[in-house]
């Protein structure tokens, strides 16, 4: 009968430790095999940030992350709202997605304060991500947040102006009070206009709304409008362009979405390479990669982008040499 307890007792406790080894294989094979979630969240629909939000898609896909497939995107856009940026950066968190990407400052930042530093955050076009408080320094990120940066390449964009428009004499620079990109990219080439020796004037909005009235008042005052890497400024960018061809004054954008939306013409970065480079990014963060020590990454090659149909309306004969080589590497709208 002892025996008979003795064997019990054993099979018993054969049977326990299969069962916990059992469970514990099942477990870490559904975690192997789990689809990772990522959380993409953008600031409001306009054609640059869309650009982005395709991109990044198509970066993903890259290191083999194929939506539908093998990983599941869970896309919200907050459309201009900041109540909805608070909302979905905190239904991502609530979630546990596995990383969060950011299309836009505002919405950068609002990931940033539900991720509470531990899920991973990518930047997707991001205008100064250090001055915008996500990270410590752009080599060394220092937390759970990296991505690529969106700045654009100024100095070429006042270089194109003035080949366009040489006898301009003062140039409009309009942006979104609200948007720290903007005011960035804004403030810093007025201080290059100055630099050159080119009188400049600074319009701000507060939101689309202000548009009309604005621009209204900048074409009464200058010969050329930039236009900033600025989303609610990419956003108003037909009103803008509206009010001042009929003023026949030219806008040079930023983007190159904006030359199609009715700029002139721009010397500018791939908004689509933006996003697709922090898409790779974001792949290889999926993978393992911390953010930490991941650099933020800059695209810095412009290309450049005219609009002929807006050349004609405003009478402007545009330099051959930028013709050609719109048409050799860059991108023509007719």
């Amino acid at each position: 009968m002892k025996r008979m307890y003795t064997l019990i007792a054993a099979l018993a406790a054969f049977l326990i430790f299969a069962f916990f080894a059992t469970s514990k294989n099942d477990n870490a094979s559904s975690s192997k095999n789990k689809i990772p979630t990522v959380g993409i969240l953008q600031l409001v629909t306009h054609p640059a940030l869309d650009q982005i939000h395709r991109g990044f898609v198509a970066g993903l896909k890259e290191y083999g992350y194929t939506p539908g497939k093998n990983i599941k995107i869970d896309f919200q856009n907050a459309q201009g709202d900041q109540s909805n940026l608070k909302t979905m950066s905190t239904k991502f968190a609530n979630e546990n997605v596995d990383l969060m990407a950011g299309i836009a400052t505002p919405a950068a930042q609002a990931l940033a304060n539900a991720a509470n530093k531990k899920t991973p955050v990518i930047l997707a076009g991001i205008t100064d991500p250090v001055g915008g408080g996500l990270v410590d320094s752009d080599k060394h990120p220092g937390g759970n947040i990296t991505g690529t940066s969106g700045e654009s390449p100024l100095k070429e964009q006042l270089d194109l102006l003035r080949k366009i428009l040489p006898n301009a004499k003062t140039v409009g620079i309009i942006y979104t009070s609200s948007d720290h990109g903007g005011q960035y990219n804004a403030k810093k080439f007025a201080k290059i206009c100055k630099q050159q020796g080119i009188n400049y004037k600074l319009y701000t909005i507060s939101s689309t709304n202000d548009m009309q009235q604005v621009a209204e008042q900048a074409v009464s005052q200058v010969d050329a409008i930039y236009a900033p890497q600025d989303n609610g400024i990419a956003s108003a960018m037909k009103t803008l362009v509206n009010v001042a061809n009929q003023a026949k004054i030219p806008v040079i954008p930023s983007a190159d979405t904006m030359v199609k939306d009715g700029g002139l013409a721009s010397y500018a970065i791939s908004q689509y390479d933006l996003g697709k480079v922090a898409g790779e990014m974001a792949g290889q963060v999926l993978r393992g990669r911390k953010t930490a020590n991941f650099p933020v990454a800059y695209i810095t090659k412009g290309k450049y982008v005219i609009n002929q149909k807006e050349a004609k309306i405003l009478g402007i004969q545009l330099p051959q040499s930028i013709v050609e080589q719109a048409e050799k590497e860059g991108e023509v709208f007719k």
